[in-house]
């Protein structure tokens, strides 16, 4: 997946990555919501990210149908390590999760939580919230300073010769 940031930079979701989140998208009337971080690297002299990891749903994180809440304490374990073997350069974007729709929208929950996250999460530069529906993935991004939340544009997904489907 490829978005464009609205500094005109793109964020790439890497097929390894989305692959780890492909397996939880909610199908059928009983799969529970799920989500976890999205790890990457900001590359150099650009203002192109890459997402290259995400956690999947673990111990202690709560699902159902209609919401994912995730247990800090394991999924910032990953962080640390990650940040660890990268010697710094593998860093905390963001947030993931699934919503039972084909096309997604976040909930006033989903807003909510990511103003909360703008203004207490550490990180470095922009974050990055993706839900991934039923057929599509949309994306938000978040400023630090100022918590203003903006969409991203899918680019593959405004290609008329791009398969919308996610699997």
């Amino acid at each position: 997946m490829l978005f464009q940031r609205p500094n005109g930079g793109h964020l790439k979701v890497v097929t390894q990555a989305l692959q780890q989140m492909v397996p939880y998208l909610q199908h059928k009337s009983v799969d529970c919501e799920a989500g976890g971080i999205l790890l990457g690297r900001l590359l150099r002299d650009s203002n192109d990210i890459v997402v290259d990891e995400v956690t999947i749903p673990m111990p202690g994180d709560k699902r159902n149908r209609y919401a994912f809440y995730r247990a800090k304490r394991r999924h910032q374990e990953i962080i640390n390590q990650r940040w660890q073997e990268s010697s710094g350069t593998c860093i905390y974007l963001g947030e993931w999760h699934t919503h039972p729709e084909r096309i997604p929208t976040p909930s006033t929950i989903d807003l909510k939580d990511w103003q909360r996250k703008l203004k207490t999460d550490t990180f470095e530069n922009d974050l990055f919230f993706l839900i991934l529906g039923i057929e599509e993935a949309r994306m938000w991004t978040g400023k630090q300073k100022s918590h203003e939340m903006r969409p991203m544009i899918n680019i593959y997904q405004n290609n008329p010769d791009y398969d919308r489907k996610l699997t």
